[in-house]
Formats: structure tokens, sequence, C-alpha cells
């Protein structure tokens, strides 16, 4: 079931989306094994048969620029209006493998690996909600582009959120995806990783030699019939990640500057009122066990005229679990909003210094 509401109408509707992404969109069509590896280390989970939606991702090849000295790798596809799409912690641009090919025939779709992530640099440095603004401000630049979209999941979320405020007139659209950064509650074992030490500790249960295991086990479940859920996946991969010392270290950095012992410490709810010129989407898995759901309706009571999209039986992922109805839910909300057209901050003080002349 797919849940919409109105923020501010007082109305409740359903709708199934099967007219706005056609099946043959996603069909399945024979061919290869899809993303058995990447750099090198085998990935759990892939041994489906490849279907025409993977067979064009196989062709997103990451691409790199260099920002302040850091590497930042990239993948673009599509043309059309700019869709910037931002990964969770722990995530790469991978993530939007199984939306971005349909995105693609629409837009021009833009996923970055954020710093400290995918194959983008891990450096010694910050990587606050700012830090990763940076990062987009710079690689938008770099590509000519204006302003786009932001779709942010998770910890995307709330980059995409700081964003918005940051810098308004780069941002069209604002599409909160399972989002961080919209109260406390959070995952018990997030919490726990943020206490002293743990990152000394982290490498005992996460290390190669595991990872390889894990991914055999996987494999031979695979071979066996038994195949493993999108969410599953994506939380694997992000395990698997930190097997690495970098990307490791870039994890606990990060980790601890949203959240602490007692839950997120970073909260845009006091901000969510200035979100009201900008659309709005928020999407969210029921069963969410990272961030729960309530987040969502909270924040959709504080931003005036915000769409509210929650997915029944869909976890953190909802892009991976459900993705045509995904694809369809964003695809209807950007047809029915106008692109904001904000001024940035610095523009904007001086108007109100001047009346608005």
């Amino acid at each position: 079931m797919l849940l919409r509401e109105k923020a501010k109408r007082g109305r409740t509707s359903r709708r199934s989306f099967r007219g706005q992404t056609s099946s043959a969109i996603f069909r399945q069509e024979r061919g290869y094994t899809f993303e058995r590896s990447v750099g090198g280390q085998r990935l759990a989970g892939y041994d489906e048969i490849m279907t025409s939606e993977q067979s064009r991702w196989a062709l997103m090849k990451p691409r790199t620029i260099t920002a302040d000295g850091d590497r930042v790798a990239y993948r673009v596809a599509g043309k059309g209006p700019v869709l910037l799409l931002v990964h969770g912690m722990a995530g790469s641009s991978l993530t939007w493998r199984h939306v971005m090919p349909a995105l693609a025939q629409r837009f021009t779709v833009l996923a970055p690996d954020l710093l400290g992530h995918g194959q983008s640099d891990k450096p010694r440095g910050e990587y606050s909600l700012g830090a990763h603004v940076d990062t987009l401000r710079d690689l938008l630049d770099a590509l000519g582009h204006k302003r786009a979209t932001v779709v942010g999941q998770s910890l995307g979320g709330g980059v995409a959120m700081q964003l918005a405020y940051e810098c308004p007139e780069r941002c069209e659209r604002l599409v909160l995806v399972n989002s961080g950064g919209l109260g406390r509650e959070v995952n018990l074992i997030l919490r726990a990783l943020t206490v002293p030490g743990a990152d000394y500790l982290f490498p005992l249960v996460c290390r190669p030699r595991l990872r390889d295991a894990g991914n055999r086990v996987a494999t031979w479940l695979g071979r066996a019939g038994v195949r493993s859920t999108p969410a599953s996946q994506e939380i694997w991969r992000s395990y698997a990640s930190l097997a690495d010392a970098a990307s490791r270290q870039a994890f606990f950095r990060g980790l601890r500057d949203v959240i602490d012992l007692s839950g997120q410490a970073v909260s845009a709810l006091s901000r969510l009122y200035r979100a009201a010129q900008l659309p709005t989407l928020i999407v969210w898995g029921a069963q969410d066990p990272f961030i729960p759901v309530s987040h969502a309706v909270v924040a959709h009571q504080a931003i005036p005229g915000s769409r509210l999209e929650i997915f029944d039986g869909v976890g953190h992922y909802p892009h991976c679990e459900a993705p045509e109805r995904f694809v369809a839910v964003l695809v209807d909300f950007i047809a029915s909003t106008k692109p904001a057209r904000l001024l940035g901050r610095s523009a904007r003080r001086r108007s109100d210094r001047h009346g608005g002349r």
C-alpha cells in the first residue's frame, strides 16, 4: 500500500501509480550476472539474472573530478532537469542502481560518492553536513549545473536539508527519503558505535577475512536458490565497506558528527518551516529499523504544502526495496510541482534590508 497525504489539506488518498512506470521499463531480460564485484571485491547477493535496467546501470561508470585537492567520484546519466541523488552513511552511488536507469530516461541524474565513501577520497578531515554540502556545491559548479532537485536518503537527507538551507538558490525541490536529522530516535547499534573506543574494537568484527567469508557464504546461498533482499544487500555493502581502514575512519568521524549515545545530535526541525517555499516530498518505509516513520509525520506537519509517501512493507531503503513505486512517486512529484527559484542567503538578506526592492 502507498499512502499519500497533502499537508494542511486533511485529505488522504491511495494510488497505485501503475500507469506511471510501465512494466516494460522494469521487465526481465536474460543476460549476464550483474555487479559481482566493485573495486576488486566480490559483492554478496548479486547472482540474479541481469535485467534491462541493470544492463543500463552497468554503462553508468564512475567518473571523477578534483575539488580542493580531493578526488570526488560520481555517476551521471540522462538528459533533462537535474536530479542530485545523495546516498546515506557508509553508502555510495551504488545504492541508486535500482532507480537511476529509469530516472535517466527523463532527467539528468547525478549521483556522487560523498567524501569518505565509495570511490571518493577519504581524507583525514571533517565529515560534517556542511563539509558534504561544500563537496556537492563544487560538483554542481564543475559540471555546469546551476540548480537541481535534491534527493537525499538517510544521512543524505540531512545533507540535502543543509544544502537547501545554505544554498537555497541551488535547490528546485527537496526530496527526503528515510532522512536523518528529523528527531532524536535512531537505531541502538548506531548509538553504541559512538562510544569512545568503538572505532578501535570494530575491526575485530569487521575485517577483510570476515567480509570475504560472508561474501562466499552469500554466493553459496545464491547458488542454492536463496536470494538476499535489497535491504540486506545494502546493509551488507555498508558493513563490508568498513573493512577498509580509511573508509572505517571516515565513517566514525562522520557518525560522531551527527549521532551520540542519546540519539541523533543534529536536528533540522527548528528550520523546517523555511522549506515551505521549496516543493518538498517525504518518502519513508513504514518498517524502517533505523529511523522511525514517526519522524516523517513530524516533518510533514512542519513543512506546509509538503507531500508524504509512506510505503508499507518497506524498510530503510525504499529506492531499493520498491524501486518502481519510488520512481513513480518521484516522477509524479516533479511533474506536479514547479521548480523553486529562491534567492541565496546573502541576496535574501540584502533584499530584506531594502524592503524587498
